[in-house]
C-alpha cells in the first residue's frame, strides 16, 4: 500500500443498483428501498464502495445486504457526479443495471424493499437524483 503525504480530497465513491426483478422469466419490475437513515424516502438500492474493494462487488455486496436478493450484473449504466446529488455531501454513484429473482427483503440500512412497475415508480418521494437516474434510464 502508498503512503501519502496528504490525504486526498476527492469525492466519495458509491454503487445504486437497478435491479430489474423477473419470476419465472417474467419481468415484475424495479426494486426499489424505503430509506431508514436521512435522508428518509424511497431510493434505488446501494451504498459505499470500501477501501481495498472492487466497484462491482461493492454493488453485489450493497444489493444483497438491502434487499437481500442475489444480483447479476448486467452493465453500467452511468456514472453520476454531480456535487449536490447528494445532501450529506459528494458523491460518484456508478450506477449498475441488474437482474435478480425472488422476493426482496429490506434488511441493513432499508427499511422496506419493494418491487415497482415501471409505470407505478414514485418519482416524487425518491431521493438524492434517483428520480433523474430512473427517468434516463427508462428512455433509454
Amino acid at each position: 500500500m502508498y503512503s501519502y503525504p496528504f490525504i486526498p480530497k476527492t469525492p466519495f465513491l458509491a454503487v445504486d443498483g437497478i435491479i430489474k426483478l423477473f419470476w419465472q422469466e417474467k419481468f415484475q419490475g424495479i426494486v426499489l428501498i424505503e430509506r431508514k437513515n436521512e435522508p428518509i424516502g424511497l431510493a434505488l438500492p446501494g451504498g459505499f464502495v470500501e477501501i481495498g474493494e472492487r466497484v462491482e462487488d461493492a454493488l453485489v455486496r450493497e444489493m444483497k445486504e438491502e434487499t437481500s436478493l442475489d444480483v447479476k450484473i448486467m452493465r453500467l449504466f452511468k456514472l453520476y457526479s454531480d456535487p449536490t446529488r447528494d445532501p450529506r455531501f459528494h458523491t460518484v454513484s456508478a450506477v449498475f443495471e441488474c437482474i435478480a429473482q425472488g422476493e426482496p427483503k429490506g434488511r441493513d440500512d432499508a427499511k422496506e424493499a419493494k418491487v415497482y412497475k415501471l409505470e407505478e415508480i414514485p418519482f416524487d418521494i425518491l431521493v438524492f437524483d434517483h428520480a433523474k437516474i430512473l427517468r434516463e434510464f427508462l428512455v433509454g
